[in-house]
C-alpha cells in the first residue's frame, strides 16, 4: 500500500468514528446483518435495512461506499444507509474487497455479486427488483457510474471483465462527489489530487497506469443514451468539484435525464461527502432531495 493510501486510511478512521458516535439503529428500521454474498468471509458481506411499518415490495437502493478504493466497509455507512431506508426504501449496504490487496476489477466483481444477490433474494427483504437504484459517493460514485455503463454499453463488460445480470439496468443513480474521468484526474494538479493519484495506482496494482487502463476507469467514455437518469452532486469545499464538468456534457449529449446541484456557499464551504454526516442540516436536505429524485422514477 502506498504511503498516500496509508495516510488516507489513518485520516478517515477517526473522522468516521466521530461522525457516527452516539448513533444507533432507528426504532422504525428493521435490519438484516452480515449476510454473505460471495466467497470472501470478511469482505463479501452485506446488510439490508427497511422500514418496519411499510408493507409490500419497496423500491430498493444499493449503496456503494467511498474510501478511495482502499478504505471503508458497511459498518462505516450503516447509519447513513438507514437514514435512506427511513424515506421508504429497502437499502443494501455492502463491504467489498479493497486495494491494493485486491486490485481492479475485484471491487466491481463484488458489486456485481451484490446486485445478483439482491435480485435473487428480493422476497426475503421485500425488495422491488423493478425499481433498483444505485447511490455512491467518491470512489463509490465512480464505481456506480461504471456499473451503470456495464449495464447499458454492450462493449464495456469485456473491457472491465464483469458481466451484469442479463437485462438489469439501474432505475436511476445518485452520484455524490465522484470521479468520472480518470485520465483528467491523473493529469490534474493540486495537493489533494496529487494525494489521490497513488491511490489510483494502488487500485490498478501498478506504478505506471497505461492510457488504456485509465480509459477503462473513465465512465464518461462509455455513457450511451441508455444510461440511467442521474442526480449528480458536489459541494463548494469538495476537492473533486471539477469532476462533474466532464460528466454533465456527456449526459447532455446523450439525452440523459439528470439533475446537478452544488451544495454549500463560499461562506459555508461543505466538504467532500458532507452528506454522510447526519448531524448536518445540509446533509438531510441533500439526501431528501436525492430520494425525491428517485421517487419520480417509482
Amino acid at each position: 500500500m502506498s504511503l498516500a493510501s496509508r495516510l488516507f486510511c489513518a485520516m478517515c478512521e477517526p473522522g468516521d468514528k466521530k461522525k457516527n458516535e452516539g448513533l444507533g439503529t432507528p426504532a422504525d428500521i428493521e435490519r438484516f446483518d452480515d449476510i454473505p454474498y460471495g466467497a470472501d468471509p470478511i469482505w463479501n458481506v452485506l446488510d439490508v435495512y427497511r422500514p418496519k411499518d411499510i408493507p409490500g415490495p419497496l423500491p430498493t437502493i444499493i449503496d456503494v461506499h467511498g474510501g478511495g478504493w482502499v478504505y471503508g466497509d458497511k459498518e462505516v455507512y450503516q447509519f447513513y444507509c438507514m437514514s435512506l431506508a427511513q424515506q421508504g426504501f429497502v437499502v443494501v449496504n455492502f463491504s467489498y474487497r479493497l486495494a491494493p490487496k485486491d486490485t481492479f476489477p475485484a471491487a466491481m466483481q463484488d458489486m456485481n455479486a451484490v446486485v445478483e444477490h439482491t435480485l435473487a433474494n428480493a422476497d426475503l427483504y421485500g425488495a422491488d427488483t423493478s425499481r433498483v437504484f444505485l447511490v455512491g459517493d467518491s470512489a463509490g460514485a465512480h464505481m456506480a457510474a461504471m456499473y451503470a455503463c456495464l449495464c447499458t454499453n454492450p462493449s464495456y463488460p469485456s473491457c472491465v471483465g464483469v458481466t451484469p445480470p442479463a437485462g438489469f439496468v439501474p432505475t436511476a443513480l445518485a452520484l455524490n462527489c465522484g470521479i468520472y474521468d480518470m485520465q483528467e484526474l491523473m493529469a490534474g494538479k493540486g495537493p489533494l489530487l496529487s494525494f489521490l493519484k497513488p491511490m489510483v495506482k494502488d487500485l490498478l496494482g501498478t506504478r505506471r497506469p497505461s492510457e488504456e487502463q485509465l480509459d477503462v476507469l473513465s465512465p464518461v467514455h462509455y455513457v450511451t443514451p441508455a444510461f440511467p437518469p442521474a442526480y449528480v452532486m458536489t459541494a463548494t469545499g469538495d476537492f473533486l468539484i471539477g469532476q462533474p464538468d466532464y460528466l454533465l456534457p456527456v449526459l447532455e449529449a446523450n439525452g440523459i435525464a439528470h439533475e446537478f446541484k452544488i451544495y454549500g456557499t463560499q461562506e459555508n464551504k461543505l466538504p467532500h461527502v458532507f452528506h454522510c454526516n447526519l448531524r448536518l442540516a445540509e446533509a438531510a436536505q441533500c439526501n431528501r432531495e436525492e430520494m425525491d429524485f428517485f421517487k419520480t422514477y417509482c
